[in-house]
């Protein structure tokens, strides 16, 4: 059972909390244990499951990760999260990592096809590439959906690896999946064409789709955190938001209006600030104990 907030105030040891359990929040973890942090982690996770990926994170002895326990309310003051099913965790620093969201629901078979919303996304589409031309022995062609700043760094990496990209900025109904005799079927993320709504089609080799987000940005602005007119958190260059003792990093993130996960990769955010609250946690616990 968690630890009511009463309980970590008299601990030495600097707690962090982090909101979301996404890439960036894992990145931030592994990177805060690397750097062997004294204190203590608790990733509050929306997730019912237990991915592989948190199962590992959660082995680590000063993290504890709750399933299933997204935060649902900050009070700032008193520095206190609050859990949808009413668990509170104190902290020292409290990083939000809660990711962004599609703006429209999912295109039918898009399960199937590349995606793009953030750098990290680069590699994989690198890999995707490289496995497409190795089976079909010539440059493939790529169908891009999407507007905006995601879809213009997907068509500048889809060019850099050598796929000549169509973009198409009207949202198709269906992603067209290749034959099932296809060996490149066999992956089953690999889309070759797509479908609009008045039954005309466009074809290629693959299909990526760069559609906008928004970033998942709720709980900071019932707490009063400055967010972006486009949405996100607003944040400094340490990451820091508007309010004392609360991070933010990943797609909650806005940097100069822009979402953080198109302008730095998760590892890259979550070295940075770790670096920073290695610092700023154990400081601020020396001064509620002086206090």
């Amino acid at each position: 059972m968690s630890a009511p907030a009463s309980f970590n105030s008299v601990s030495s040891a600097p707690h962090i909390v982090i909101a979301g359990a996404g890439p960036a929040a894992q990145a931030l973890v592994s990177q805060l244990g690397r750097a062997r942090f004294s204190g203590s982690i608790t990733v509050l996770s929306n997730r019912d499951d237990a991915p592989e990926e948190l199962l590992e994170l959660a082995a680590l002895p000063q993290v504890s990760v709750r399933f299933g326990q997204p935060a649902s309310f900050i009070d700032a003051d008193n520095r206190t999260v609050t859990t949808a099913d009413g668990m509170e965790f104190s902290y020292d620093q409290l990083v939000i990592a809660t990711g962004s969201a599609p703006m429209a629901s999912p295109v039918e078979g898009a399960s199937r096809c590349l995606s793009y919303s953030t750098i990290d996304d680069a590699a994989r589409i690198g890999e995707a590439v490289r496995e497409v031309t190795r089976e079909l022995g010539r440059r493939p062609l790529g169908i891009l959906v999407g507007t905006g700043a995601a879809a213009g760094q997907a068509e500048a990496v889809l060019r850099a690896r050598g796929v000549r990209p169509i973009r198409t900025t009207l949202r198709p109904a269906a992603v067209v999946p290749y034959d099932s005799g296809s060996t490149l079927s066999a992956s089953g993320l690999i889309a070759t064409g797509i479908v609009f709504e008045d039954g005309s089609s466009m074809n290629g080799d693959l299909v990526v789709m760069a559609e906008e987000r928004v970033s998942r940005d709720g709980l900071a602005a019932a707490a009063g955190l400055r967010t972006a007119p486009n949405g996100g958190i607003v944040i400094n260059q340490d990451f820091r938001t508007s309010v004392p003792g609360i991070w933010a990093i990943g797609d909650a993130a806005a940097f100069d209006g822009v979402r953080l996960g198109l302008l730095v990769a998760a590892a890259s955010a979550a070295g940075a600030c770790a670096t920073r609250l290695m610092t700023a946690a154990p400081a601020q616990r020396r001064a509620q104990v002086a206090a």
